[in-house]
C-alpha cells in the first residue's frame, strides 16, 4: 500500500505500457489542438441553441445514461470543460482499442489514435457540444467492452455491461461493436486461434450488451411513465418491418458504397485518395508477399469479411430504414484505414525485410497524409462555423432593431414568425460546400431555421425576449391576407402590428 499520493500516482504510472501512454497523450493532445477552435469559442449549432443547459434526459430516445455521462461537466455547454472531458474518454477509448487490436509499437498506435481524433465525424460532433463529452464515453466504454471481452475468456460478461452501458448514451456506436468483433475473428482465422470460440464470445458480448439495454430502458420507462418516441425509428422495428431483408440488405450495400465513394468524408481530394489507394495496395503486396493467399481460408475469410462489413457498418438501417443518416452516426468509416493499416502493418512482419520496409513506410506516409488532410478539413468546417454565427448575429441584430421600430411594439408583445430565412433576399456567402457537403451541422450560412431559433438566439446572444404565438395560431396567422401581403425582411414592410401581434415575414 502505498503511503501519498505521489508514491501511488508514480507507482501506477511506471506500471503503464508505453504504447498506452503513448496512444493516450497522442489521442488526447491531437484532439485538443485540433479541434481547439471550437472549444474555446461559443459557436452553436441550431440544436445547440436549445442546450445552453439541458438536463440530458434522453430516455425518450432509448438513451437513458446520457444523463449520467453528462453530468460531469455539468447540464450547462462549458465548450473547454466538456473538451477536456472528451479528450480524456477518447484517449482512454484510444488505449482499450489499440489494445483490442493487438498493436505493439507505440508508433502505430499513436497514428490510430490520432486518426480517431481528426475523423470529421468526430468534428460533426462537436458541432454539437453539449453532448459530445458523453458520446465519447459511449465510445469508450464500446472499446473498452471489445479489449475485456478479447483478453479474458469470461470477459464478454463485463463485456456486454459495459455494450449496454455504452447503448444507453448513443446506441449508433453498436456498430463499432459489431465490425470490430470482425476484426478479432478475422484476426483468430488469419493465426489460427479458434475462431469459433472468438465468435461465440463476441455473441455473447453483443447479446448480454443488447439484452441489459432493452431491460434497462423498459425498466426506467416504465418508471417515468414514459414511451419512446418516433424520432429517428427509435421506437422499434416498425418501419424495417414493412420492408423485405432482401431490400433493407441492398440499402446497407449501396449506402455502403454510395458514402464510402462518394461521401465526401473518407477521401475529399486527390491527396487523400491517393493516399487510400496506397494503404489497399499496401495490403495487397502484404497478402501477395506474405504466402497468405497460397492458404485457401485467408481469401475465403477475407471475402467472407467484405460480404459481411456493409451490413455491420450500416446496422442502423436495420432498425430504420428511414432514418436521417448524418455524420454523426457514421465515426465507425474511421475503422477502414485503420483495418487496413493494422493488417498490413502486422502481415509486413512476415515478408522479406525490403518489402516490411517499404511497406511499413508506405503505411506510415499515407497515414500521416490522411490525419493531416482530416484535420485541415475540420478546421474549414469549424471556421465556416464561427461566420455562420457572426452572421446569424448581424442578422438578428437588425432584426431586432427593426422590430423595436415598428410602430406598436412593446417589449413582450406576441411575435408570428415561421423562421425560415429568404434564400433571395441574402447572397450565399458559404464556400466550404465541396469540403462540409456531409458534416452535418456545419454547412450553411446561417445558424437558424425556425422561429424558436431566432427566439433562442436573441435571448442567449442579444438579450432579447421575444414570444412566440403558438404553432396552430401561426398556421392560421400565415394564411391571413395581412401576412402575405407582406414583404420578405429586410424589405420596408415586412413587420406589422395586426390585432396586437407583431407579424413578421422572413421566408
Amino acid at each position: 500500500m502505498e503511503h501519498t499520493p505521489t508514491k501511488f500516482i508514480s507507482s501506477y504510472w511506471k506500471r503503464l505500457k508505453p504504447l498506452w501512454k503513448v496512444t493516450f497523450l497522442t489521442t488526447a493532445l491531437v484532439m485538443l489542438c485540433i479541434h481547439l477552435p471550437v472549444l474555446i469559442g461559443d459557436y452553436p449549432n441550431h440544436d445547440g441553441l436549445s442546450s445552453m443547459y439541458f438536463d440530458q434526459n434522453m430516455i425518450t430516445s432509448g438513451r437513458w445514461f446520457l444523463i449520467v455521462a453528462c453530468s460531469a461537466s455539468s447540464w450547462f455547454s462549458v465548450p473547454w470543460i466538456i473538451g477536456l472531458l472528451s479528450a480524456l474518454f477518447l484517449g482512454i477509448g484510444a488505449v482499450a482499442l489499440v489494445e483490442f487490436l493487438h498493436v505493439e509499437e507505440p508508433l502505430l498506435g499513436a497514428l490510430i489514435g490520432a486518426l480517431l481524433a481528426v475523423f470529421p465525424a468526430l468534428a460533426s460532433t462537436f458541432a454539437y457540444l453539449f453532448t459530445a463529452d458523453g458520446y465519447m464515453m459511449a465510445l469508450m466504454l464500446v472499446f473498452l467492452a471489445l479489449a475485456v471481452t478479447d483478453r479474458d475468456p469470461k470477459g464478454f460478461l463485463a463485456g456486454g455491461v459495459l455494450l449496454a452501458f455504452s447503448m444507453g448514451i448513443y446506441q449508433s456506436y453498436l456498430a463499432f461493436a459489431i465490425v470490430l468483433a470482425l476484426f478479432g475473428v478475422a484476426r483468430a482465422v488469419i493465426r489460427e486461434e479458434r475462431p469459433g470460440i472468438q465468435i461465440l464470445h463476441f455473441a455473447g458480448m453483443g447479446v448480454i450488451g443488447v439484452a441489459l439495454y432493452y431491460v434497462i430502458l423498459q425498466v426506467l420507462l416504465l418508471a417515468e411513465g414514459k414511451v419512446l418516441d418516433t424520432y429517428q425509428g427509435i421506437n422499434g422495428l416498425a418501419e424495417g418491418a414493412q420492408t423485405s431483408l432482401l431490400s433493407r440488405l441492398m440499402q446497407m450495400y449501396t449506402d455502403f458504397a454510395a458514402f464510402t465513394l462518394r461521401g465526401n468524408v473518407l477521401y475529399n481530394n486527390v491527396l487523400s485518395l491517393i493516399a487510400l489507394l496506397v494503404l489497399l495496395c499496401s495490403m495487397i503486396v502484404v497478402l501477395i508477399a506474405g504466402g497468405y493467399l497460397r492458404k485457401w481460408q485467408i481469401p475465403g475469410m477475407l471475402l467472407l469479411f467484405g460480404l459481411l462489413l456493409p451490413p455491420a457498418m450500416n446496422m442502423i438501417l436495420a432498425i430504420s430504414p428511414n432514418v436521417t443518416y448524418h455524420l454523426l452516426m457514421r465515426y465507425q468509416w474511421v475503422l477502414l484505414p485503420i483495418g487496413v493499416a493494422i493488417f498490413g502493418w502486422k502481415g509486413a512482419k512476415s515478408c522479406r525485410s525490403a518489402v516490411s520496409g517499404a511497406v511499413q513506410w508506405a503505411l506510415f506516409l499515407s497515414l500521416l497524409v490522411l490525419i493531416g488532410n482530416y484535420a485541415v478539413t475540420d478546421n474549414i468546417a469549424y471556421t465556416n462555423l464561427e461566420k455562420k454565427y457572426e452572421k446569424t448575429y448581424a442578422y438578428c441584430l437588425r432584426l431586432a432593431d427593426r422590430m423595436e421600430q415598428t410602430e406598436g411594439y412593446y417589449q413582450g408583445i406576441p411575435v408570428a414568425m415561421v423562421g425560415v430565412q429568404s434564400k433571395d433576399a441574402y447572397p450565399e456567402t458559404d464556400i466550404t460546400g465541396s469540403v462540409t457537403s456531409n458534416m452535418i451541422g456545419m454547412n450553411g450560412d446561417y445558424l437558424i431555421y425556425t422561429d424558436t431559433n431566432y427566439q433562442e438566439f436573441m435571448k442567449y446572444y442579444l438579450g432579447i425576449t421575444i414570444e412566440l404565438v403558438s404553432d396552430e395560431e401561426m398556421e392560421r396567422i400565415y394564411q391571413t391576407p395581412e401576412y402575405q401581403a407582406l414583404d420578405t425582411f429586410p424589405g420596408p414592410n415586412s413587420m406589422q402590428v395586426v390585432d396586437g401581434i407583431l407579424y413578421i415575414k422572413t421566408e
